[in-house]
């Protein structure tokens, strides 16, 4: 189930989801005219990035957060832009096939890949671009362990999914796509200790965690995950790929 988010909270934190945004975008080869997919638009940072290189095109931007969208429905007020709630596991139904897809930061967040890019897929014109980047093998590891240490027997299930090169280029593959090219670049982020740090880990990355606890253990939970951690860095292995609609 998609998980909600503390969107203002996540917006006023030191994301380093703008360069991931940044080099994502840059990657994309687009005229202006273009009708553009954001998967996982969140608060709306890449999406008016990307509306700038689109001055005579339109982006569609989605999200599985109403928290999220509301955030950028606020910041964007644009004819060429349409936004709505939508899990990524289940058909885009647009009014017309995209020319391109963006992602940051989304897709580990859902575990079921192939389904995902099936369905991105069928949402895109043949030889349309498809670029993406989320967390890849390794991500977070320091911050894992340290959740499992907290939580021990607590611990319920896993609430990412960080796939390797291996298999998505399999799975881009199967779901129509060529040109593919993946990577995994390393690419810790440091905060500042004591509070920054803690609201970062419990906004951007313990969220799927403290669902399952009970609020009263929110506050010590997140202490006990940064304690352990040490050093206020978050270990990110990011998961970039960029291919083509067959």
């Amino acid at each position: 189930m998609p998980r909600e988010w503390n969107a203002r909270s996540y917006d006023s934190l030191p994301l380093p989801h703008q360069h991931w945004g940044t080099r994502v975008l840059e990657q994309v080869t687009l005229t202006g005219a273009e009708h553009v997919l954001d998967a996982g638009a969140g608060t709306g940072r890449d999406t008016a990035a990307l509306l700038e290189r689109l001055p005579r095109g339109r982006v569609t931007a989605v999200d599985a957060s109403d928290r999220m969208l509301e955030v950028l429905q606020e910041k964007i007020n644009d004819p060429r832009l349409d936004s709505y709630k939508h899990d990524l596991t289940q058909p885009l139904h647009l009014p017309s096939l995209v020319d391109a897809c963006i992602s940051i930061a989304t897709f580990h967040w859902i575990a079921d890949h192939e389904v995902l890019f099936a369905n991105i897929a069928d949402a895109m014109r043949p030889g349309g671009q498809f670029v993406a980047e989320c967390g890849g093998s390794g991500n977070v590891a320091r911050v894992d362990a340290a959740v499992a240490a907290t939580l021990g027997d607590r611990q319920d299930g896993a609430v990412w999914h960080f796939a390797d090169e291996g298999d998505t280029r399999s799975r881009l593959e199967a779901a129509g796509f060529t040109d593919i090219q993946v990577r995994l670049r390393p690419d810790p982020a440091k905060l500042e200790e004591g509070e920054q740090f803690e609201a970062f880990l419990a906004t951007v990355i313990l969220g799927g965690h403290l669902l399952k606890l009970d609020e009263s253990e929110h506050e010590g939970f997140v202490k006990e995950v940064a304690a352990r951690i040490g050093e206020p860095v978050v270990d990110y292995v990011r998961l970039e790929f960029n291919a083509r609609k067959a």
